[in-house]
C-alpha cells in the first residue's frame, strides 16, 4: 500500500465532501486513492436469516462504493484508486490500512460523544484515537477558499505538537497555502499572571517550535499568533476559511476517545473545516512524515485497481 491516502467509504451512504477532499488529497500527493469499505458483523440477526441479511448489505455497500469510485473519477479525472470491499468492524479495518498510509480521512455524521465512542459503526473517534498516521476528518463541504490557501496548526511546545508541525508544513506546501501556527494561552480564573511577561514568554516559546522550518520549507509562509482564551474556540475561530487545522495527538493506544485529548475532540465537534489529528510517530522522515512499521496488511475480500 505504501503511502496511499485512505478513505472510508461508509457502506450506506459515501460522505461527498470526503470523497472530493480524498482525491484532492491523493492528486497532490500523486499517490493511489485507497477506497475501503467495511461491512460490520450482523449480532441481531436469527441465524436462518444472517446469511441472506449479509448478502443484501455486501450488494448494498458494493454498489455505494463503485458509485463512490465513479464520483471520483467525475469530478477529479483521476487519481488512481484501488477499492476494497471488507468483512468487519470499519474501526479495525481502517486500523489496518493506516499502518502504512499517508493519511487516513473519514467523514463525520456528526454524532454525539456517547454515540460516536460506543457504537458499533463508530469511526471517527475510536480511529483517530489510536491510528498510527494522521486522521483527517472532513465534516462539511470547503468553505468558500480564501487566497492564499491557509493552513492552521495549533502549537503547545509539546513533542505531539512538533509532529504536527512537520505535517502542517508539508500539507501547506502541498497546497501552495500559508501556514499560521497558533499558540492559545488559557485565561487563568485565579491568578494575577503578568500579561506582558507571559505574551512575550509565549511568544518566544512559539517561535523555537516552528525554528527551522523557514530555511527548510522557504516555499511555505509560516505566520506567527499567541491568542488568549479557550484552545478549541481559538482554534476554530482562526481556522475559519482554512483548508485544514492540524494538531498533535495526545496518548498513544486505547480504542476510544478516552486517549484523544480534549482540544481535538472539541475540534472534532466544532471546527467547520477539516481537522487532522497527528500521532507523535516512533520516528520520522527529514520531512517530518510519520514512518510505519512494515507489517503485512490483512486480505481483503474484493480488491481492483484502477488508473
Amino acid at each position: 500500500m505504501g503511502n496511499d491516502v485512505v478513505i472510508g467509504v461508509d457502506p450506506r451512504e459515501p460522505s461527498v465532501p470526503a470523497l472530493d477532499w480524498a482525491a484532492d488529497e491523493a492528486l497532490r500527493r500523486d499517490t493511489s486513492l485507497r477506497m475501503v469499505t467495511a461491512v460490520p458483523p450482523v449480532h441481531d440477526r436469527l441465524s436462518f436469516d444472517a446469511l441472506a441479511h449479509r448478502s443484501g448489505l455486501r450488494m448494498r455497500a458494493a454498489s455505494v462504493l463503485a458509485n463512490a469510485e465513479d464520483l471520483v473519477r467525475e469530478t477529479h479525472g483521476g487519481p488512481r484508486t484501488v477499492t476494497e470491499l471488507v468483512d468487519g468492524a470499519p474501526a479495525t479495518v481502517l486500523f489496518e490500512r493506516a499502518v502504512d498510509a499517508a493519511v487516513v480521512v473519514l467523514g463525520s455524521r456528526r454524532l454525539g460523544r456517547t454515540a460516536e465512542v460506543l457504537s458499533e459503526g463508530s469511526v471517527v473517534v475510536p480511529l483517530t484515537a489510536r491510528s498510527p498516521c494522521p486522521v483527517a476528518v472532513i465534516r462539511a463541504p470547503a468553505p468558500e477558499p480564501v487566497h492564499p490557501p491557509l493552513v492552521v496548526v495549533g502549537v503547545d511546545g509539546s513533542r505531539d505538537c512538533r509532529a504536527a508541525i512537520a505535517f502542517a508544513v508539508a500539507e501547506a506546501g502541498l497546497r501552495e497555502a500559508r501556514l499560521q501556527a497558533v499558540w492559545v494561552w488559557p485565561r487563568p480564573l485565579l491568578s494575577r499572571d503578568d500579561a506582558a511577561e507571559g505574551l512575550a514568554e509565549r511568544r518566544r516559546l512559539l517561535a523555537e517550535a516552528v525554528a527551522g522550518w523557514a530555511e527548510r520549507r522557504p516555499d511555505v509562509g509560516i505566520e506567527q499568533e499567541v491568542v488568549r482564551g479557550h484552545p478549541v474556540e481559538e482554534l476554530a475561530r482562526a481556522a475559519g476559511s482554512a483548508v485544514a487545522v492540524v494538531v498533535g495527538r495526545r496518548g498513544r493506544g486505547g480504542c476510544s476517545g478516552m486517549r484523544l485529548g480534549s482540544t481535538v475532540r472539541g475540534l472534532l465537534r466544532h471546527a467547520t473545516c477539516p481537522v487532522i489529528a497527528v500521532p507523535l510517530p516512533e520516528a520520522t522522515e527529514t520531512d517530518g512524515t510519520p514512518v510505519g512499521a512494515a507489517q503485512p496488511r490483512p486480505q481483503g475480500d474484493q480488491r481492483t485497481a484502477t488508473g
